[in-house]
C-alpha cells in the first residue's frame, strides 16, 4: 500500500507534535482530593496528586467499561472509576476490583502514563514520540528561573487550532491594529517591513521601523522537547514600576479544533519595588490584559478552520511562515520515524 507521507506530516502539524512537553494546567488545578481531566493532542488524560504530593498522569480511561476516571475519586494515592469503583495506580495498573476480590483484571498495566513534571505554578505533561521516547530535560526561559523576574500565569482555552495561536504570536503586526484602543498596544506606526533573524536556538521576528513603541517583535526558542515564544509591551509610567512588560508564550493543542493557551506575564523588578508591581497588577492592570487576550481568542475563534487553503500572505508573515517550516520539519522527523519503526516490525 502506498503511504501518502505529506498527508501524515499535515495531519502531525495539525494535531500538535509529540516528543514534546506541554503545560496542561495550573498547578493549583491538581490535587490530592479530586481528579483533573483535560485533553492533550486529542486523547483525554487524567491528573491527580498522589499521598506524597507527587502529580500523576494516565489516560482518562477506567480499563473495565471506559467510563471516565476523572469522575471518579482519589483513593490512598491511587484513582478510583465513580462507576464501578475500579481503582487504578499512577502508572496505569490496575490496584483493586472492589466489587470482586481476587479479580482477574488486579496487577494488569492497562492504561498508557505519563511522565510529569512542575514549574511556575504550571503542571507539564512529556507525550512521547518514536524518535524521542524518553523524556529531555524541560528547558525553561530564563525569565522563569531568575530571582529578578516576577508575574503571574494566566491560562484560556481558545476554540481554534493550536496553529493559529503560534501564528499570531509570529506575527507581530497585527498589535496596532487588533489591539489598537488598549492600554499599552495604541502607539506607534500602522506602516512597515518586517525582518527574520536566526538565533542560537530559533529565530527572532522584528519591525524594522520601530522598536520599543508597541508589540514590535517576538521571539521563539526550540528546544529538544519544547518550544515557547517571548516578547515586550513597552509600559508607560502608569503601569508602574519595573521594566517591560513580557510575555512568556506556550501553546497547548488539546486537539484538532482547540488549544490551551499558558501566557506568563513578567516584569524585571526586585525589592519592595516587586510587592508594588504585584498589587497594581492584580488590582488594576490584569484585566486590562485580559482584554487584550480576549481581543485574539475572539479573532482566532473567527477564522474558518481551512483558512490557510485560501490566505494570501504578504512580507509582513515572514515570521508565520518560519514557525510553520519548523513545525513540518519536525513533523516530517516524526513521522518518517514511525514508518522505519513499522517496517522493521513488519520484516
Amino acid at each position: 500500500m502506498t503511504v501518502d507521507k505529506k498527508a501524515l506530516i499535515e495531519e502531525r502539524v495539525n494535531e500538535g507534535l509529540r516528543g514534546q512537553w506541554y503545560p496542561v494546567a495550573k498547578s493549583v488545578e491538581v490535587k490530592t482530593s479530586k481528579p483533573y481531566g483535560t485533553r492533550l493532542l486529542g486523547e483525554k488524560i487524567v491528573l491527580w496528586r498522589d499521598g506524597s504530593g507527587k502529580i500523576r498522569c494516565i489516560e482518562d480511561f477506567c480499563p473495565h467499561r471506559g467510563a471516565p476516571l476523572s469522575y471518579g475519586e482519589i483513593h490512598e494515592g491511587h484513582i478510583g472509576c465513580r462507576y464501578h469503583g475500579v481503582i487504578v495506580d499512577g502508572d496505569g495498573v490496575v490496584v483493586r476490583v472492589p466489587a470482586m476480590p481476587d479479580c482477574a483484571l488486579e496487577g494488569r498495566k492497562a492504561l498508557n502514563s505519563y511522565e510529569v513534571t512542575e514549574s511556575n505554578d504550571a503542571v507539564f505533561v512529556y507525550v512521547p514520540s518514536v524518535d524521542r521516547p524518553e523524556a529531555p530535560e524541560l528547558v525553561l526561559p530564563k525569565e522563569l528561573v531568575a530571582e529578578e523576574w516576577s508575574g503571574f500565569l494566566c491560562t484560556s482555552v481558545w476554540e481554534a487550532n493550536y496553529r493559529y495561536a503560534l501564528d499570531n504570536l509570529a506575527d507581530p503586526m497585527h498589535g496596532c491594529y487588533l489591539h489598537s484602543e488598549s492600554f499599552t498596544l495604541a502607539y506607534g506606526s500602522k506602516q512597515d517591513l518586517m525582518k527574520l533573524d536566526k538565533t542560537d536556538n530559533g529565530f527572532r521576528i522584528e519591525r524594522v521601523g520601530q522598536s520599543g513603541e508597541n508589540f514590535d517583535w517576538t521571539e521563539f526558542e526550540v528546544h529538544p522537547g519544547t518550544m515557547f515564544c517571548f516578547l515586550d509591551i513597552p509600559y508607560p509610567p502608569a503601569g508602574g514600576p519595573g521594566g517591560v512588560f513580557r510575555i512568556i508564550g506556550y501553546t497547548t493543542p488539546m486537539d484538532a479544533h482547540t488549544t490551551k493557551v499558558f501566557f506568563w506575564r513578567m516584569r524585571q523588578v526586585e525589592g519592595t519595588a516587586r510587592e508594588s508591581w504585584r498589587f497594581l497588577y492584580r488590582a488594576q492592570l490584569e484585566e486590562n490584559h485580559w482584554n487584550v487576550l480576549e481581543q485574539d481568542r475572539v479573532m482566532l475563534e473567527g477564522m474558518p478552520d481551512d483558512a490557510r487553503k485560501r490566505e494570501m500572505l504578504y512580507q509582513h508573515d515572514l515570521g508565520v511562515s518560519r514557525i510553520r517550516q519548523v513545525l513540518t520539519r519536525a513533523a516530517k522527523a516524526q513521522v518518517e520515524a514511525e514508518l522505519k519503526a513499522a517496517e522493521v516490525a513488519a520484516e
